[in-house]
This record gives structure tokens, C-alpha cells and sequence, in this order.
């Protein structure tokens, strides 16, 4: 087996550097977005990250990291997509060799993931597998950044609700979709392969997204000290966020009683009018019958003095 010897400047495309915002510069966060839907998001990434291991390059040339931020347009250095999981190869595992990541910044970086991959979730089929189109002067889909800006290699796409696989190959500058078999998809590049694994992982036993050796071995977890904190950093953040989608639900409910008290008042409220019109309309009425009985009642009275041969309109 042999491993990819570090690369150098002269084995690497070179771009020119810009003096543009680095990662320190771009939020690494969206507070309006929702961030991993889920747990199975959260521990199917984890599964990802901790097995990715391409036997053919150092360690410390091997990047991958969940639900992250990659900046990809120098004209627009504020767009970014943020794919479940991601991972990269010929740049080094540290930023910069000493710092860990916030986001991953392409005209700082200069290499493009190998290979996202998508959980789909209810609501994101249409932006995971290019069904929707931008509109113009607005950030390009998923697909689009993925296939025609960032050219990833590999994009993959995994519904745990069909338990569908899909696959989708880079070729000639497009996607095409791979011919999947019951074998795991081979990725020469880093002499890895990618398949599903019905099992038992961190407590849930279901299919998951694995990577294997090129035979199809399950390739074990990575477990250290880092491991054990991304582990309980992943699980803190999702219960935070769980919390956070909570308290929304709590105050979303809270406003909606609100105004469906509100709605309701204002309803007794026009009632109470559309009462008080009636009422006032029916005064109205009763008071007119009343001027014509008067009115008749002296016509009458009229007509009995004058068959007495007394004129009622003569003034005495």
C-alpha cells in the first residue's frame, strides 16, 4: 500500500492569493438557518468523518468536517453552502498547520472537496438533486455550486426515509448519475469505497452510509480524545439546537394563541356591532311604524270632525 507523498508547490495548482476576507473575516454560523435537522444527521455525518481514511495520503493531508461553511465565490465572498458532510484531499488537516477550521474559504484553499455528501430531509429534495433554478443576481443551488463552480468529483445523496442511495459522477464538467449495484462505490482516488451498512452505531441500529476499504471492510471509527469531544461537541450542539427549535415552536404557539384570542375579540367585537345594528335598525323601524299609526289615527280623527261639520284645520 502506498501513501501519497505530501503535496508541494510544484505538484499543487497554484492561484493567485487575494487579499480578500479569510475565515476569520466570514461568519461561520447562520443563526436563521436550522443547522442538521435531526440526530440522524448529526451521528450519520459523525459516521462519515470518523471513517474517512484514505489509505493512499498522510493524515495530515486528509480534511473533512460536518454541516461547514464553504465560501466559493471570490466576486461574492459572502455565498456559501453548507453541506452535511464533505471531504477533501492535498490540503492540510490544520489551517494554515495550526488552527482549526470555521469555514473552508476556496480562494484561500485552492482545492475543492473530493466528495459531499446530502442527507435529504423533507423540503430539501428539489435544492439536493437540481431540480430548483436560481433566480438572477441570487447565490447559485447546491447542484449548481457543487457541479459547475466547485466541480466536486463525487456528489452523493442518501435518504434515510427511501433508504436510497444515489450517486453522481463528474464527468465532462456534468454530473452524471453512477449505475449503483449491491457493491459499494469505488473511489480510486483516495483507494477507498462507499457503500450501506445495515447496523448498530452509537445506539441506533438502521442503514447507514459507510466507508469501506476497496474489498467492502468496514473501516473502524477513528477514536481518541479529539474523537470523544466532537462527539460530545455534536451532541451538545444538536441538544442546543433542539432546545432553540423548542423554545421557537413555544413562542410560535404562544403568538399564534395570541392571535387567535385577538381574532376572536375582534369577531365578538364586529358581532357585538353587527347586534347593535340590527338593534338601532329595528328602533328605527318601530319608531316609523309608530309616526304612521299617529299619523293615520289623525287622518281619522280628521275625517270624524269634518262628518260633524267641524273644520280641523280652523285655529280658535
Amino acid at each position: 500500500m502506498s501513501i501519497t507523498p505530501l503535496p508541494t508547490p510544484s505538484n499543487l495548482e497554484e492561484l493567485p492569493r487575494h487579499p480578500m476576507p479569510t475565515m476569520y473575516d466570514l461568519p461561520s454560523e447562520n443563526p436563521e438557518e436550522p443547522g442538521l435537522p435531526d440526530d440522524f444527521h448529526s451521528l450519520q455525518a459523525i459516521l462519515l468523518l470518523l471513517t474517512f481514511q484514505p489509505f493512499n495520503w498522510d493524515p495530515e493531508m486528509v480534511y473533512s468536517q460536518i454541516d461547514h461553511n464553504i465560501y466559493y465565490d471570490l466576486n461574492h465572498p459572502l455565498w456559501y453552502k453548507r453541506p452535511d458532510w464533505f471531504g477533501v484531499v492535498g490540503v492540510p488537516r490544520l489551517y494554515q498547520g495550526r488552527d482549526s477550521r470555521l469555514s473552508y474559504v476556496m480562494w484561500q484553499e485552492n482545492v475543492s472537496p473530493l466528495i459531499v455528501v446530502e442527507l435529504l430531509s423533507p423540503g430539501t429534495e428539489d435544492e439536493d438533486l437540481g431540480r430548483r433554478k436560481s433566480a438572477p443576481g441570487k447565490p447559485p443551488t447546491k447542484w449548481q455550486v457543487y457541479e459547475q463552480i466547485l466541480r466536486v468529483p463525487y456528489y452523493v445523496i442518501f435518504s434515510r426515509y427511501t433508504e436510497e442511495l444515489q450517486v453522481f459522477r463528474l464527468v465532462r464538467n456534468r454530473y452524471q448519475m453512477v449505475a449503483l449495484t449491491r457493491e459499494p462505490l469505488q473511489i480510486p482516488e483516495i483507494q477507498l469505497s462507499l457503500g450501506l451498512w445495515r447496523g448498530r452505531y452509537l445506539g441506533r441500529n438502521q442503514l447507514w452510509l459507510r466507508w469501506m476499504t476497496e474489498s467492502g471492510d468496514l473501516i473502524a471509527p477513528a477514536t481518541d480524545e479529539a474523537t470523544e469531544a466532537l462527539l460530545s461537541e455534536e451532541k451538545a450542539d444538536f441538544l442546543r439546537r433542539l432546545r432553540a427549535a423548542e423554545q421557537e415552536k413555544a413562542a410560535a404557539e404562544r403568538e399564534k394563541a395570541v392571535a387567535e384570542r385577538e381574532k376572536a375579540e375582534a369577531q365578538q367585537r364586529a358581532a357585538a356591532a353587527e347586534r347593535e345594528k340590527a338593534e338601532a335598525q329595528q328602533r328605527a323601524a318601530a319608531a316609523e311604524r309608530e309616526k304612521a299609526e299617529a299619523q293615520q289615527q289623525l287622518e281619522q280623527l280628521k275625517a270624524l270632525l269634518q262628518e260633524r261639520g267641524i273644520n280641523p284645520d280652523r285655529q280658535t
